[in-house]
């Protein structure tokens, strides 16, 4: 096992990031791996509350540590490329890179596929060619880079805030304010590490808000995403008593209108072309199931 973290995984305990990216490993048999010395960072022994930094090398040898990534003809609709990167519509219901309990079917093992080796690999095998993420059940645009120095490239655009994601989604309830800025810390949830929350020790965390339509209990809204955090708009509006339509993990009450999970895709997506000046501009419509809930809204 080699991974290096990247700046959205700083300041995460290495026991939390172990246990998302293995879930079929307990958190207690993580931290009993880590404290053995079988887990280490930049080949040195850490405890399971050290904090990640940018860069950091983790390696170790897991009992069932048998993770091949194989290349899958799986289709995928480019949005955009060029040779050095590619914008993919990643459908809802992929994961965006494999864990140890799921090796296939995801994003890295369809670009295997498709660009073969080449891929970046700084952020370690499981996430070839990955630069950002998106939820599984989250459909919309993700950049995937074809080579190292287009991943730092893009990478480095994300970090000083060069780069442009937003989101449209259904919200459960109608949300009175136009137009809004959500400011809250994120942090893991220290008694479900599998979720995140708004507390005051988590890391600076900010969505701008925008309702584009309003229905009798639910509204649309567009969603600028200025910070990165792991489920940060799902967290942001379920702490404001609007959660993501047909989210499970962060809503409550069932909707009338059924989904597979939560009723949100990133649509915009505006970047500066790797080693260019060009700046990039994407959009892309409602998938099949934003549309379904769309429809039965505006009682089409």
């Amino acid at each position: 096992m080699k991974l290096i973290i990247d700046e959205f995984s700083e300041s995460t305990r290495i026991d939390s990031y172990l246990a998302e990216i293995m879930p079929d490993f307990s958190r207690s048999k993580i931290q009993t791996l880590i404290k053995s010395g079988k887990i280490l960072v930049n080949t040195l022994q850490k405890k399971p509350s050290y904090e990640l930094k940018a860069g950091d090398i983790i390696t170790g040898e897991l009992e069932n540590d048998i993770i091949k990534i194989e290349p899958e003809n799986i289709p995928l609709e480019i949005v955009w490329e060029d040779e050095n990167m590619a914008v993919v519509n990643k459908p809802s219901g992929m994961l965006t890179h494999p864990t140890t309990l799921e090796t296939s079917k995801t994003l890295v093992n369809a670009l295997l596929y498709k660009y073969g080796e080449n891929l970046s690999d700084i952020n370690g095998e499981f996430r070839r060619g990955i630069v950002h993420r998106l939820d599984r059940n989250t459909s919309g645009l993700i950049m995937t880079a074809k080579n190292n120095k287009t991943h730092e490239y893009l990478a480095e655009q994300i970090k000083e805030r060069r780069f442009s994601k937003k989101y449209i989604a259904v919200t459960k309830g109608v949300i009175e304010q136009d137009e809004f800025i959500i400011n809250s810390p994120i942090g893991r949830n220290p008694k479900q590490p599998h979720k995140m929350e708004v507390n005051k020790d988590g890391k600076e965390s900010i969505t701008g808000v925008k309702v584009l339509e309003r229905f009798k209990d639910a509204s649309l809204v567009e969603l600028d995403l200025i910070t990165g955090r792991t489920h940060q708009i799902r967290v942001h509006l379920s702490s404001i008593g609007h959660p993501v339509y047909n989210d499970t993990l962060y809503g409550f009450g069932k909707m009338k209108i059924k989904t597979e999970e939560q009723v949100l895709e990133a649509y915009k997506l505006e970047f500066t072309k790797p080693f260019s000046d060009e700046v990039i501009k994407l959009e892309i419509p409602p998938d099949e199931k934003f549309e379904k809930v769309l429809r039965a809204l505006r009682g089409e």
